[in-house]
């Protein structure tokens, strides 16, 4: 099953003073009613000089290839990476496996992980090795 390249969307850079996509949720400027971004959609944007890569949707063996594309580029460009995990509702050892990978290059953080990758994290004791914060600017602050 090929992986659809059209699920990455790179955005451009934020600006200075425009929150990311988490702080947003959380206060500011809420999602539309209606979300018109595709389910398993890998959203790629720049934030104080980190690659933010957010990932929305399910994530195992056979749709994890868009998510470790964008991943694999941020990792490429960029000295900080942060994933956004907030809106994964579904996570498997694949997804976990490549987060753990590119965490070995030394540059990824995860941020305000769902409950279901918090579990997935806490039982297999990756909580204790990945960096997770609970926001962007948490996550580009160290």
């Amino acid at each position: 099953m090929p992986w659809d390249d059209a699920a990455i969307i790179d955005l451009p850079s934020r600006s200075e003073g425009e929150p990311p996509a988490v702080e947003r949720a959380e206060g500011a400027a809420p999602r539309p009613a209606q979300d018109t971004t595709p389910q398993n959609a890998v959203l790629r944007y720049e934030y104080r000089g980190a690659q933010v890569v957010e990932a929305q949707g399910e994530y195992d063996l056979h749709s994890v290839g868009p998510l470790a594309d964008a991943l694999w580029r941020a990792v490429e460009t960029h000295p900080m990476v942060i994933l956004d995990a907030s809106r994964i509702t579904f996570a498997d050892s694949s997804a976990l496996n490549l987060m753990l990978l590119v965490h070995r290059t030394g540059k990824l953080r995860v941020t305000a992980p769902s409950a279901q990758v918090q579990r997935l994290c806490a039982i297999t004791g990756a909580d204790g090795v990945l960096q997770i914060r609970d926001t962007i600017a948490d996550a580009v602050a160290g």
